[in-house]
């Protein structure tokens, strides 16, 4: 069995509503450091197989139907 993280992030080109909110809620709150705020999306998959090629293909595949929309997000993930 194999585990799969997955992490997907707004690309870097595209405006963040969410962490441009986020920022101003944490300037409000005193933490005025904060100089950029990007949200993303974090998944666990537990994987029914030990092959890892083919995990890998699978999540990828995951990733770039479901899981991240390949237009305005970027991801990544790690096999364990």
């Amino acid at each position: 069995m194999l585990k799969a993280t997955v992490y997907v992030t707004i690309k870097q080109s595209v405006l963040d509503p969410q962490g441009v909110a986020v920022q101003g809620a944490l300037h409000s709150m005193g933490f005025s450091e904060v100089e950029k705020v990007r949200v993303g999306k974090y998944l666990e998959l537990q994987l029914d197989t030990a092959d890892r090629a083919e995990a890998e293909q699978r999540v990828k595949a995951m990733c770039e139907k479901l899981l991240a929309n390949t237009v305005i997000e970027d991801y990544r993930y790690e096999l364990v």
